[in-house]
């Protein structure tokens, strides 16, 4: 059992063009990076536009070459069709209080917390966290602290800055940015605040002449002879950009901006220069393209400005782990987190690659002994056998139907299709049940309907709060790996299930933004994971459990696009289940953890913004704790060894297992072990032979374990 916290996102609608005060500066002033260019704009969601537009006036970048594969082309989706096909009904349970009308609501983001629940949750948008306040905001850098099982950075304020607002909405957002209008108490915008994740800077662009607070905990902003305000706040250094500053205030006409940053500890005097210089040119959204080839799935995120010029970013861990492009203007700094070091570079293009990871339907059996063959078959025939009648709510469905569909397809592989071919009939019957479009009027389960005001397909019955738009990549990858594994090579059931595959393919996955579904609703570009919940109502902002439950949605969605011949879904399928694999072994499975001297474990199994735990929402066992990131252990999953130390695998499952296997996951814990070296498969294996029934999972089986371990080995 998984329990998470996991909707739709906004698009960039930034002050109009006319109301913008745009600063030009020299390109000799900052240093661009030659990564990648722009994709995909993200345009504004106004209720009177039938359809996102080009927004003139959000800015742009330098234009530069891209390394790595090319832009891929964009699935072309009738998205409007989609959501018209299914019954339209108000059963999601969201209230975005802080949202300016025409807007989707921006669920499973990191910024989520701005919008839902009585009060505003603090955001952790890397390198910088940011707090909405009654006033204004604070902006803190985040300092790790570590005990034993836990790495935690919360906001605490550096920076205060008081606008005199009576509220705050969140006007406009892409998968990377995130814009908030303060508004006075007739409502009206005082200003517009942008933040994004990976940039230093936070600005502020007045709607009308503003007085600002802008303090540090501590003191002032002192006015520089650089053309820079800059301030002590004790632990962490500050810089001001823009408008007039003297002592404690900061002043603002109609259209200007300032931009506060925080320089990298032990700033040098280039860092404080390139971050000076970019803070005059405010970033204003954040672009995303990506491509893919047989070696690497490559990201690149283009941070616009409101004049064109360069900027400044952070890279992750992730962004700087195996082969990555060349890049000439980083090392400038590096900032903290609890990810690790956060690495200063100039430039507005952020690209980085990720080891391709193609869609995987099935397992290479050719090698294995016929003994082993032998044994899989005899454990098939009892999986079959065993096979429950089918959960009819999200996540157990889905988990439930992937199980059966991995089982008719390892029996078709291993030469038995007698054995799973009434299974094969009864799981496509369910599909089918599944994927009436029409299905919803007439019961209230095993069917799926489109909430106009959250802009999400949700599945009936809900679990894990999936009608607050929590786990949606989670349960639909399920669905859609099953009908990928059953209608290949059947287009006719490809055609039947198409209309609701498709409808959750797009609500978790679309490339583009619509006015009925938002673009990329679960995964983050820049974090290179997904979000699991849909309000993160936690101050320690959003959060991701199953690392492993990501990975296999989108190679469910990678296998349903083969089927269905949607070559370009593919593709985009390829690039999610690559970056989200990196991201799975490098913060989850595999992390580096040297520098957080006193966490005493080799994995993490909960990732936040603000934080990272050796905890689950459901079990303090260590079992479960390594195990949930493992499940459901399908074909895809053997990519958790990549590049991966084996004694880092060894050790993690020894502390998974200290009283032996026969625990739950212990199935999915014995498959990782194998993945370490044939002799460990070779253990695995007779250890498999006889686990307990308890210690194999619910979406998973005994053959399918089995075939995984003799596979490994």
């Amino acid at each position: 059992m998984t329990t998470r916290t996991t909707g739709p996102l906004t698009e960039v609608r930034p002050p109009p063009a006319s109301r913008r005060r745009w600063w030009v500066i020299a390109a000799a002033a900052a240093v661009v990076v030659a990564l990648g260019a722009v994709l995909v704009i993200v345009a504004p969601w106004e209720d009177e536009d039938p359809a996102p537009a080009e927004v003139e006036g959000a800015g742009s970048a330098p234009v530069v070459d891209v390394s790595g594969p090319p832009d891929a082309a964009l699935p072309e989706v009738d998205t409007a069709a989609l959501v018209a096909a299914v019954p339209a009904e108000s059963v999601a349970k969201i209230d975005p209080v802080r949202l300016a009308p025409g807007v989707v609501p921006p669920s499973n983001r990191w910024y989520s917390g701005l919008v839902f629940g009585d009060q505003p949750q603090p955001v952790f948008a890397e390198p910088l966290s940011f707090g909405l306040t009654d006033s204004g905001f604070t902006l803190g850098l985040p300092t790790p602290t570590v005990d034993a099982k836990v790495i935690i950075a919360p906001h605490v304020p550096a920076v205060t800055v008081d606008a005199g607002a009576a509220s705050a909405q969140v006007s406009a957002a892409d998968p990377v940015s995130v814009t908030v209008d303060l508004l006075d108490a007739s409502g009206a915008v005082l200003g517009h605040v942008v933040l994004a994740a990976g940039s230093p800077f936070v600005s502020l662009t007045a709607e009308q002449d503003l007085t600002l607070g802008s303090t540090v905990a501590g003191g002032a902003f002192a006015p520089g002879d650089d053309g820079a305000a800059t301030a002590d706040a004790g632990s962490s250094q500050w810089g001001l950009v823009g408008g007039t500053t003297d002592g404690g205030s900061t002043t603002l006409s109609a259209g200007a901006t300032a931009t506060w940053y925080a320089l990298p500890p032990d700033a040098t005097d280039a860092a404080a220069t390139a971050l000076r210089t970019a803070a005059a040119d405010p970033v204003t959204g954040v672009d995303v393209s990506y491509g893919v080839d047989d070696q690497v799935a490559r990201t690149t995120l283009t941070y616009r400005t409101a004049g064109g010029s360069p900027t400044a970013y952070v890279l992750m861990p992730h962004h700087r782990t195996g082969d990555q492009p060349e890049r000439e203007d980083c090392g400038l700094g590096a900032y903290p987190s609890v990810y690790g070091d956060l690495e200063l570079c100039a430039g507005s293009q952020l690209t980085s690659f990720a080891p391709a990871l193609p869609a995987a339907g099935q397992l290479d059996l050719d090698g294995i002994s016929d003994d082993q063959r032998a044994a899989i078959v005899d454990a098939l025939e009892a999986d079959v056998a065993a096979t429950p009648a089918f959960p009819s709510d999200t996540y157990f469905g889905g988990k439930a139907l992937n199980r059966a569909a991995s089982l008719v397809v390892l029996g078709e592989q291993l030469g038995v299709p007698d054995v799973v071919a009434d299974l094969r009939t009864t799981t496509t019957d369910a599909l089918r049940e599944w994927a009436e479009v029409d299905g919803c009027t007439r019961r209230d389960a095993r069917c799926v309907v489109y909430d106009e005001a959250a802009r999400s397909a949700i599945g009936l019955t809900p679990s894990f709060g999936s009608d607050e738009l929590n786990d949606h990549h989670f349960h639909y990858g399920y669905f859609l790996a099953a009908a990928g594994l059953l209608a290949k090579d059947d287009p006719a059931l490809a055609d039947e299930l198409a209309p609701v595959m498709n409808l959750l393919a797009q609500d978790v996955a679309a490339a583009q933004a619509s006015t009925e579904l938002p673009q990329l609703r679960s995964f983050d570009p820049y974090a290179g994971h997904s979000w699991a919940s849909g309000t993160s109502p936690f101050a320690d902002g959003n959060n991701q459990e199953s690392s492993s439950e990501a990975v296999t949605a989108w190679n469910g969605l990678g296998l349903w696009a083969q089927a269905s011949d949607q070559p370009e879904l593919g593709t985009e399928a390829t690039w999610l289940a690559s970056t989200e694999a990196l991201t799975a072994r490098t913060y989850w499975t595999a992390p580096d953890l040297e520098e957080f001297d006193g966490f005493e474990h080799t994995m993490v199994s909960l990732n936040w913004g603000g934080k990272r735990d050796y905890a689950t929402w459901f079990s303090p066992e260590p079992n479960a704790i390594l195990g949930i990131q493992l499940i459901p252990m399908g074909p895809v999953q053997t990519s958790i060894a990549l590049d991966v130390d084996p004694e880092q695998i060894r050790a993690s499952v020894d502390e998974a297992t200290p009283g032996g296997y026969g625990v739950q996951f212990g199935g999915y814990l014995l498959m990782y072990r194998a993945l370490a070296g044939p002799d460990d498969a070779a253990a695995a294996w007779q250890e498999a032979t006889s686990l307990p029934d308890v210690a194999v999972d619910d979406g998973s089986s005994r053959s399918a374990m089995l075939a995984f371990i003799a596979a490994a080995g």
